[in-house]
């Protein structure tokens, strides 16, 4: 009744192994999924944080614009308005 039992255990030794590659092939390719999803992420962050500069760029220039025509009481108001909404004015201080 002994000698029984060992092919039982051997194949339940195999079973084991194999059962614990396929476990171990599976977790390797969720960590894999996992680490791409995170690379995509972060490139995301980056390009929203690219957008959120440049906006950022040109609300500081307007700014320095709208600044300038309050500060500078001998100017023409009206002109410097108009070339602002015209693009002049924001387009020079940018550059």
């Amino acid at each position: 009744m002994g000698w029984e039992i060992i092919p039982i255990t051997i194949g339940t030794v195999a079973l084991v192994a194999i059962v614990l590659g396929m476990a171990q092939d599976s977790f390797q390719a969720w960590l894999k999924h996992k680490e791409r999803q995170m690379e995509l992420m972060a490139n995301k962050t980056a390009e929203q944080a690219a957008q959120y500069a440049a906006k950022a760029q040109k609300l500081e220039a307007r700014v320095r614009v709208l600044e300038r025509i309050a500060i500078d009481r001998g100017s023409d108001l009206a002109m410097q308005i108009e070339d602002l909404r015209d693009g002049n004015e924001l387009e020079e201080s940018v550059q």
